[in-house]
């Protein structure tokens, strides 16, 4: 038997649903695509450790992560490589359109208190309150900076005809839209 084997099914389960997402929050808090999969490992590696599935699995997770990769960004070597890679955030792909690009430049942009929650709001479909946990403050600030976030990515975005036309109603369709405030 392994010493991972009482936690693998809840972790097996839990990085199915999640890494992905993990990855690119990380790319959100400032780590190269390497950088965010080496603290996935590493996240996931302690994980399998526990002696228990923690009562929240993905509340943990994350939290986990977070702090991984926010102790990962603080060594100077890191830091230079990270603002050298700050040129390329997301990894180019073949199929990335220039309206992609548009948002992804404009999405780098943003303050990370807001790229964060964006992030975890969209790709990661985390509610506010679970994000404010995460971050221990409250859902209304994390909606706050979420409404900004996607207000400064509209504000990036104007007037580069960023957007997707439905052919079957033949209506623009905006592809960011503001959340309403929690509460």
């Amino acid at each position: 038997m392994s010493q991972f084997e009482p936690n693998a099914s809840w972790c097996q389960s839990l990085y199915e649903a999640k890494a992905a997402g993990l990855v690119l929050y990380g790319r959100a808090l400032g780590l190269s695509h390497s950088e965010s999969e080496d603290v996935l490992q590493e996240t996931f590696v302690s994980l399998l450790q526990l002696d228990s599935e923690p009562e929240e699995p993905e509340h943990y997770c994350f939290r986990a992560f977070r702090n991984r990769a926010t102790n990962y960004r603080r060594s100077l070597w890191r830091r230079v490589t990270r603002e050298l890679e700050s040129n390329r955030w997301f990894e180019k792909s073949r199929g990335e359109s220039e309206a992609e690009r548009e948002a992804m430049k404009c999405l780098a942009e943003l303050p990370e208190e807001q790229r964060e929650v964006i992030v975890l709001k969209i790709w990661n479909e985390l509610t506010f309150e679970a994000i404010g946990q995460l971050f221990e403050i409250s859902p209304n600030t994390v909606a706050g900076r979420y409404r900004y976030g996607l207000n400064k990515l509209k504000l990036c975005l104007k007037g580069k005809e960023i957007y997707e036309r439905s052919e079957s109603m033949g209506e623009a369709i905006a592809i960011l839209e503001s959340a309403p405030p929690a509460g």
